[in-house]
Parts: C-alpha cells; sequence; structure tokens
C-alpha cells in the first residue's frame, strides 16, 4: 500500500538511505523531512532525498501517515512528546534505534492512545560515515531489519511496517525487545565500544606518531567503525547499559584468560582460542556467501 505522506524524522545515513530506497520503489507521494540542520536539510532537497522539510517536528507530522524516527536514541522522548498532541488517529510511528528497551520506554511514557500504533525497529546496516550525503538507495538491500513488536502493538501498524522495509529491499524478522538488546550489544555495540577504546588507548601513547605510521590493514580494517558518529554511540552505550556491561565483563574475562595463558607461556591455549575464532569467523562469512548466492539465484 503506498504511503501519502512519510516524514523522516532525522535525515542523516539512515533516514535518508530509506528516503532514497521508498522513492525508487515509488512507495510515497510524499517525503517530508525534519532536522535542525538546515545545510543538512537543503543538501537533503537537492539531492532529491526529500520533497520539503520543517524545522520543526511538530510541523513536520501534521497530516503524516508513517513517521520514522531517525534522531538520537537521547532525543527520542522529546520527540515522542512534541508530535503526540498533533498526530493523525491512525499515524504509524516507528524507529530504526540500536537498543530498543529505551525507546519503547520513552515511547510509552509519551504517545499516549497511539503507543499501539508505535513498531520498535531497527536496521542491521549502515556505514562509518554520517549525514545524507553518505545516503545511499542500496543501504538495506540483503540486510536485515529486525522489529520488535509488544503484545499490544497493532497488526496494521506492524504489516504497514513490514511493508515499507521491504520495500527497502531489506529481509524483516521480529525480535523480543530484551533479547535483541542483547544481542545488538554483543555483536554491534561492545565492537564499536573495543574500536574506539583501541585507537584512543594507542593515541596517548607517546609514541603515538610512530604508531600510526606503522598501521597497516589489519589496524585500519579493525578500526573502521571508529570513524562512526561519537554522540551517536555515546548514547548507545548509555541507553543499552545493562545489556552492554554484561557482554562487557564476559569480554573481559575472556582478556584475562588469553593474558593468563601467554604469562603462563600456555601456547596451547592460545593457539586453541586462536583456531576456534578463526573456525567461527569462516563459518559466518561462508554461511553469508551461500546466502548471498541463495538470493542471486532467485532474482535470476
Amino acid at each position: 500500500m503506498k504511503i501519502n505522506r512519510l516524514v523522516i524524522l532525522g535525515v542523516g545515513l539512515i533516514g535518508g538511505s530509506l528516503a532514497q530506497a521508498l522513492r525508487r520503489a515509488d512507495m510515497c507521494n510524499s517525503i517530508v523531512g525534519y532536522g535542525r540542520n538546515e545545510a543538512n536539510l537543503n543538501k537533503a532537497i537537492e539531492l532529491g532525498v526529500i520533497d520539503e522539510y520543517f524545522l520543526s517536528a511538530k510541523d513536520a507530522v501534521q497530516d503524516a501517515d508513517v513517521i520514522v524516527l531517525a534522531t538520537p536514541l537521547a532525543t527520542n522522548r522529546a520527540l515522542f512528546q512534541e508530535i503526540t498532541p498533533v498526530l493523525k488517529q491512525d499515524a504509524v510511528i516507528t524507529d530504526v534505534g540500536s537498543a530498543k528497551a529505551c525507546v519503547i520506554k520513552d515511547a510509552r511514557a509519551s504517545l499516549g492512545e497511539h503507543f499501539s500504533r508505535f513498531v520498535p525497529g531497527h536496521p542491521i546496516a549502515g556505514k562509518e560515515k554520517s549525514g545524507v550525503e553518505a545516503a545511499s538507495a542500496n543501504l538495506f538491500e540483503k540486510h536485515v531489519v529486525i522489529l520488535t513488536p509488544l503484545p499490544e502493538t497493532s497488526v496494521h501498524a506492524i504489516a504497514q511496517v513490514t511493508q515499507l522495509w521491504e520495500a527497502a529491499c531489506a529481509e524483516v524478522i521480529t525480535l523480543k525487545v530484551e533479547h535483541h538488546d542483547e544481542v545488538l550489544a554483543a555483536t554491534s555495540h561492545l565492537p564499536h565500544l573495543l574500536a574506539y577504546a583501541l585507537v584512543d588507548c594507542l593515541a596517548k601513547m607517546q609514541e603515538r606518531e610512530e604508531i600510526f605510521r606503522f598501521a597497516a590493514g589489519g589496524f585500519i580494517d579493525f578500526t573502521r567503525i571508529a570513524s562512526s558518529n561519537p554522540q551517536m554511540w555515546h548514547d548507545i552505550c548509555f541507553s543499552n547499559r545493562k545489556s552492554l556491561l554484561s557482554v562487557l565483563d564476559k569480554f573481559d574475562n575472556h582478556i584475562n584468560e588469553i593474558r593468563t595463558a601467554i604469562e603462563s607461556d600456555n601456547s596451547e591455549k592460545i593457539l586453541q582460542i586462536f583456531s576456534s575464532a578463526k573456525n567461527a569467523r569462516d563459518k559466518l562469512i561462508a554461511e553469508r556467501q551461500q546466502l548471498n548466492s541463495a538470493d542471486s539465484e532467485k532474482q535470476i
């Protein structure tokens, strides 16, 4: 079903990419943007990402059929509170936040009778670059989008948000809120934390110039995500702190296990850990390649 008026609150990498993907799929009659950076919004107009913009979220969502929150997690509650009084009775609201329990808490506290039409979502896609100029209509292709609906979430709203993401060529799955936050803490939030921590640690060493001068491909590959938006990942750390601290404790114990093995000349233990890690990653890559190959065959 075509969306008459889609509003993107936050026209950056994710919001801009979704707008482009839906425009390519001819899913919307009108795409409206909201943000605080007018230069970025003008760029979005220039690039054909949105049709018009507002600097007020309340003004932007007037008569909106679908609203997508693609702003930092820390802004959600204020935005929910601002837009709720002017929402259409049947408006569907969703988001793209990397942590879900905190978003649902803010939505429940702010949306009132509209809460049943809020569908929490999270596209597992992105880049280390940010801003609308980094947006791409292809960003979500062959990527998963996780929805975490609640028992009271409208079936119609879930169906509409599912259709929206499928039009962007994503695979839509559903998870329970707690499970989503635990999995993402391990697979996304912890890796970003480690990348930031490693680069910051090395940058503060006395020999930093020499260290970075001789940094090879492995260092560049491992730390690529440390070029991501610091404010966004700061918000994610605190928004999903319980799950992140839990997986960080497990990682800390594992690092101490490796340290102890090195100190005690336990080469067998180190080789076992490294071999296990290699096998696990090789299996992951092989499975990804197999899935991509299967998808390609379906399209032929």
